[in-house]
């Protein structure tokens, strides 16, 4: 897995009413980075809509809740032994 931070028009998903996370990313942005992966369409969200809502009602009114962190669960480039802290697969 991969933590970055990516633009909201480049992930895919279904809003959600954010409720209270609204006023929580307002006042300390967002905690737990959001979950995506990558399919041929781009990257869609696997966990964190009502983050992404509330950054996206947020971004209305404040560009810096544009860019969000996420984690992409789906990108395995550097999940070598060595990425693991190892030099032996230990299975």
């Amino acid at each position: 897995m991969i933590n970055t931070m990516i633009d909201l028009n480049e992930i895919r998903w279904e809003y959600k009413e954010p409720g209270d996370l609204l006023d929580s990313i307002a006042e300390r942005g967002v905690a737990i980075p959001v979950q995506i992966a990558r399919d041929e369409a781009g990257w869609y969200c696997t966990d964190g809509r009502r983050r992404l809502s509330a950054c996206a009602l947020l971004a209305q009114k404040d560009d810096k809740y544009r860019r969000v962190p996420v984690m992409i669960t789906d990108d395995f480039t550097k999940a070598g032994s060595a990425y693991w802290g190892n030099t032996r697969n230990r299975h």
